[in-house]
């Protein structure tokens, strides 16, 4: 009897669901198409679960999110031409984001270039401008090794999203087993040099009025424990910004919530004032005013896990190339081996008070400013009134839009990490439905809320389908002012009116088309009604839409700061 020697063969696509497991993905984000369900099949014999989505952009904005918050890989997968096109967006956010999204595509293969056929199009040029790395695999004996290097590349230093293309030839080969490689590299290591902790330290100990300005590298150096610690020891102020906001708690008594020059508070004076800003994992731009208000002579540390992030916009005085997390425990040690704790402390106690009470004398102003008896609705006080409903550790609020964002996160009370988010600094539309999507899978026990505008809302409206159907249960208030907010602002700051068919929406019935959907819908139109509505909308166990009627006449912060801004 002859013995068969021949090794065993399979498909390319069989091997994805390892590589899958060992990559650490846990979700696959989508929409179904020829192109792709090899790899959809594989996820399902892998048992990971796959989010179908009504939209590439919200799967894409979905998988973002989703990476933001965990720090894992996203993976959004699409079918070749326009479900490809449609994830555009959403990449270049995931990029300025610095989420770790993994974007597959598939791809027709080798016999079809040139050929005109259905949806195909060169998708490398187009993406590799947007992406830390795009990847094409060519050979179905190396899909693990792409899958390992998709992850790797996404993940590691700066987070950032990765393109791999998948062809369906590749998909549909057979496969030698034995020319297999799994290949699975982990860095975990990411030092800081003691020398710039010792430096930093030397800086601080020379400061009068030293100021702490903590972005979302400090949220993904995991540097919220790091930093209470320090800012205790040291007796520094502090501020956060972005996916930073809440690694110290707003109602900590050294932390002064966002860091946003423009915002009710201390914020403008800590950034006018201060002798020494302490950038930790925080970019110079809009969001900072490119540093614009430091005073001229103020000293500048800026720590970033990318060196090429050190030195935009400002001359840096001391760049620290490393672990935002390694560097404050590294600075707390020195503090602790010197013992000069408390004179730190007593150093910088007068800075502190004149924050506080510069700090409570804006807020109170700012209250006062607004009330909560005008029909229709102003918006800073719906604003106000979800952020006092919002008061948990574990809530999560999505802000999205353009002035309706902007009257969420200036706010926002931060108790812990995640209790708000938005898009970032590509300030896309239409991410609340998506990432409150993804914040509820993450944090499923958790309160999700969606703070949106009418506008941005639509984008990926029939999201709300999916948040049914995937069990997804979140409360969706809208900020209806009828039209495009911030753009009618703008126009009536430069030509004293908005331009006629260009900003105006109407009356939607938005909380009628969600029960026609299968949610839960509310109209309010008195702001003494809003607590109500929020306690019902988070005890109906589905996803609710609050519709706000809110007055089209009040210029949003948003639209205040940006015209400030670009009058500078």
């Amino acid at each position: 009897m002859k013995t068969d020697t021949t090794t065993p063969k399979a498909k390319g696509w069989t091997l994805i669901g390892d590589a899958f497991k060992q990559a650490g993905i846990e979700y696959i984000f989508g929409v179904p198409g020829e192109s792709i369900s090899p790899v959809q099949k594989a996820a399902e014999l892998a048992s990971i679960p796959i989010i179908t989505t009504r939209h590439e952009q919200a799967a894409a904005f979905m998988a973002e999110a989703y990476s933001r918050m965990t720090g894992k890989p996203g993976v959004v997968l699409v079918t070749f031409g326009p479900g490809f096109t449609n994830t555009i967006s959403p990449m270049v956010n995931a990029r300025l984001s610095n989420a770790p999204v993994i974007l597959i595509a598939g791809a027709h293969g080798t016999k079809s270039p040139e050929r005109l056929g259905l949806q195909d199009m060169r998708q490398g040029p187009i993406i590799e401008s947007i992406v830390k790395k795009s990847l094409v695999c060519q050979k179905a004996e190396r899909i693990p090794e792409y899958i390992d290097m998709a992850a790797r590349i996404a993940t590691t230093g700066r987070p950032g999203p990765v393109f791999l293309e998948l062809p369906i030839d590749v998909l549909m080969a057979d496969v030698d087993t034995a020319q297999v490689k799994t290949i699975h590299t982990k860095t975990r290591s990411r030092p800081v040099d003691p020398n710039d902790a010792l430096q930093m330290m030397e800086m601080i100990g020379a400061s009068k009025k030293p100021v702490i300005m903590a972005g979302s590298g400090a949220f993904y150096s995991r540097a919220g424990k790091a930093l209470t610690e320090f800012v205790e020891q040291a007796g520094i102020p502090a501020f956060t910004l972005k996916m930073g906001r809440g690694i110290i708690p707003d109602t900590h008594p050294l932390c002064f919530g966002s860091s946003v020059p423009t915002i009710p508070g201390c914020a403008g004076m800590a950034n006018t004032e201060a002798d020494l800003i302490i950038l930790l994992g925080n970019r110079l731009c809009l969001f900072t005013a490119n540093g614009e208000f430091f005073q001229s002579a103020a000293k500048i540390i800026q720590a970033d896990i990318e060196p090429e992030e050190i030195g935009r916009n400002r001359t840096i005085d001391l760049p620290i190339f490393g672990d935002i997390n390694a560097l404050l425990c590294a600075c707390t040690g020195i503090v602790a081996q010197k013992g000069n704790g408390d004179a730190l402390k007593a150093q910088f106690s007068g800075w502190v008070e004149t924050l506080k009470t510069t700090d409570e004398a804006g807020k109170a102003s700012a209250h006062q400013e607004i009330t909560g008896v005008e029909i229709p609705i102003n918006p800073g006080v719906l604003a106000r009134k979800v952020n006092d409903f919002m008061n948990r550790k574990s809530d999560v609020v999505i802000a999205d839009g353009g002035d309706a964002q902007t009257w969420m996160t200036t706010t926002r009370t931060c108790r812990g990490e995640l209790n708000v988010m938005d898009s970032g600094l590509f300030g896309c539309l239409g991410v609340g439905l998506p990432y409150g999507l993804a914040a509820k899978l993450v944090k499923p026990e958790s309160r999700v809320l969606v703070y949106t505008g009418d506008g941005s809302v639509g984008f990926n409206f029939m999201e709300i389908e999916t948040s049914l159907r995937k069990k997804l249960p979140i409360v969706v208030v809208i900020e209806n002012n009828q039209k495009w907010g911030m753009t009618s602002n703008s126009m009536k700051m430069k030509f004293q009116r908005h331009i006629p068919g260009t900003v105006d929406i109407g009356d939607v019935p938005y909380h009628k088309a969600v029960e026609a959907i299968g949610g839960k819908g509310i109209l309010v139109e008195k702001a003494e009604d809003i607590d109500a509505a929020l306690e019902q909308a988070f005890a109906s166990g589905v996803t609710t839409c609050i519709n706000v009627m809110t007055d089209p006449e009040v210029i949003g912060p948003g639209s205040q700061a940006l015209a400030f801004i670009e009058s500078m």
